[in-house]
């Protein structure tokens, strides 16, 4: 699949294949300086004679890997998706899979997270685990399905390097920009959408969890923003099959040239997707993750030549190589986190791709 696709509340945006790519960085850390290198790749296309020039793609997790974004030869934009028929069953047997790691490891993973948050190395932490199906047909169907599952989340499918396509339905915005007027929707603390959603309410773990993210955003924003909202209480969000703690932050630029990929930098990743401190989480994650993340937990979106955009984060996903879907889920760990009931939120939101899929499970 060669074309890049985005669904969301804003709108549908489908492009065609590069006509310019975004060129890699010489820097150690490649997202630093990713703002300025899209910014250049939308000058070379408005000057070589571009109309309305966008830039999209992917972003990954790690700080010093490349991006794959690229100005594309043509955009088509259209409404926000509404719901459709439902979709056939996907071709594939869920119960040919390979799970890294394997559930009880990653329990067992937990507990040494939780261990090293007792001890006060650092607040919270992500971990996560992939799901692996054979799977060699069209993912055209499944992008729709996933469409139609949720119209009111975030679809998307994106190329990838090595012929590979990240597709996913992520119920999070990580930052929007439209003129001087900025959004982001951090979510954090989840719960299978049959369970009591005020539960997480009223949970010290899940409010401690997102209060975390939210403050982390907020902190990221503030110096770009002349105003910034932040509610002083969560609200619950549902998807197709889970409960979020949700918090909208909206604000107002202070520099109208500050882009959206400047705010996506300063922001990504937030504690929803890694932990807090960062650096202490990304190295716990290296230390008991045994799978490299890859694009799982980056970036997905565009940005336009004016430096508006969107980008969402890169969950409830799955990376397609043409043989196979690997899914991600994660859960984010602190001092009282239960194992075992992370390891049923990892289940649970497998189950919520699988689902959208129309794979039994």
């Amino acid at each position: 699949m060669d074309e890049f696709f985005l669904a969301s509340p804003r709108g549908t945006l489908l492009a065609g294949g590069p006509y310019f790519v975004v060129p890699p960085s010489a820097r150690k850390n490649a997202l630093a300086d990713l703002p300025a290198r899209a910014a250049g790749a939308l000058g070379v296309a408005l000057a070589a004679g571009h109309t309305a020039p966008v830039v999209v793609g992917a972003i990954p997790f790690a700080p010093d890997a490349d991006a794959c974004l690229y100005v594309p030869r043509w955009v088509r934009h259209g409404p926000p998706p509404g719901p459709g028929a439902p979709a056939a069953p996907l071709a594939a047997d869920p119960g040919d899979s390979e799970q890294i790691p394997p559930p009880l490891e990653y329990a067992e993973a937990v507990r040494r997270a939780v261990k090293r948050l007792r001890a006060g190395d650092l607040d919270k932490v992500v971990l996560a685990r992939s799901l692996t199906i054979p799977y060699e047909g069209d993912l055209t169907p499944l992008v729709e399905a996933l469409a139609e599952r949720d119209p009111t989340g975030y679809t998307f499918a994106a190329a990838l390097p090595g012929g590979r396509t990240l597709l996913g339905a992520s119920p999070e915005l990580l930052v929007s920009r439209s003129g001087r007027t900025v959004v982001a929707n951090p979510l954090a603390g989840s719960a299978p959408r049959g369970a009591d959603p005020g539960h997480l309410m009223t949970s010290a773990k899940d409010r401690r969890e997102h209060a975390l993210v939210v403050e982390a955003v907020a902190a990221a924003l503030r110096p770009h923003c002349s105003t910034l909202s932040v509610p002083e209480q969560p609200s619950l969000v549902p998807t197709a099959s889970m409960w979020h703690l949700s918090t909208r932050i909206s604000g107002e630029l202070a520099d109208p040239a500050t882009t959206s990929l400047e705010l996506a930098a300063a922001l990504h990743p937030t504690p929803a997707v890694c932990g807090t401190p960062t650096d202490a989480a990304r190295q716990l994650i290296a230390e008991l993750e045994p799978f490299d993340r890859g694009f799982y937990t980056g970036l997905v979106g565009w940005q336009d030549a004016a430096g508006d955009g969107e980008w969402v984060v890169a969950i409830r996903c799955a990376v397609a190589d043409g043989t196979a879907l690997t899914l991600y889920a994660g859960a984010g760990i602190v001092a009282d986190s239960d194992p075992d009931a992370e390891l049923a939120e990892t289940s649970a939101k497998f189950r919520t791709t699988l689902g959208a899929l129309h794979v039994a499970r």
